[in-house]
């Protein structure tokens, strides 16, 4: 009798999310998932820097420091947050723990936005700062440029594709059609961004002016 093939997550989650996040299920949260979201916290840091064109005012070392250290943390409460919010969106199927089940699959969900790190590595060394600048200077090499708008859309699409999976995870766990998995995740992403507004409102109405900074 043959037995089972063991998974290896993180390269099966690409094309066998379904199984993987099904023996992932009943797993603790571990070490791994917290490393996964930290990546994706880096990633989406240093996507958000781009958008803020933050190469034209800070230094590749300094944005790559705040995307470590700020963006890694930021990554490990949005999972967090994010684990909480699906946790009370989900229900238990076969007594599976579901806030269990839901890190894994927002961390492992998540492997090919980490995976993107190292094509925004590759951007950084060959481009420098132009590759966090949304619109390259006049002069700007034209390969430079190519090179940073397909790394910019294979980033996109890698997102992209980590959304999938992560709906593919909820439809798996939940017992549901994709459909309705698609609409947990989107209700899922606006509770999440309704409560980060009102953390951002109260901040805001608690420390006006920034707290003397």
């Amino acid at each position: 009798m043959s037995t089972p093939e063991s998974i290896r997550p993180l390269h099966d989650v690409w094309l066998r999310p379904r199984r993987v996040f099904r023996e992932l299920a009943a797993q603790p949260v571990g070490l791994a998932d917290y490393a996964l979201a930290a990546g994706q916290g880096l990633v989406s840091w240093l996507a958000f820097s781009r958008q803020q064109d933050a190469g034209k005012a800070a230094s590749v070392a300094g944005i790559f420091l705040k995307a470590v250290s700020f963006g890694s943390l930021a990554g490990i409460a949005s999972l967090l947050l994010m684990g909480a919010i699906y946790a009370r969106l989900g229900r238990r199927v076969d007594g599976v723990p579901v806030r269990n089940a839901v890190v894994h699959i927002l961390a492992y969900g998540g492997v090919p936005v980490v995976a993107s790190l190292g094509l925004w590595i590759l951007a950084a060394l060959l481009a420098g700062e132009a590759a966090f600048v949304q619109t390259p200077a006049p002069d700007a090499d034209g390969f430079l440029v190519l090179l940073i708008r397909m790394q910019f859309i294979a980033y996109v699409l890698l997102m992209l594709w980590s959304i999938v999976l992560q709906v593919m995870g909820f439809s798996e766990i939940q017992g549901v059609a994709t459909r309705r998995a698609l609409g947990v995740w989107l209700l899922g992403q606006l509770v999440g961004f309704l409560a980060l507004l009102a953390l951002a409102v109260l901040v805001t109405v608690l420390v006006p002016d920034g707290g003397g900074i």
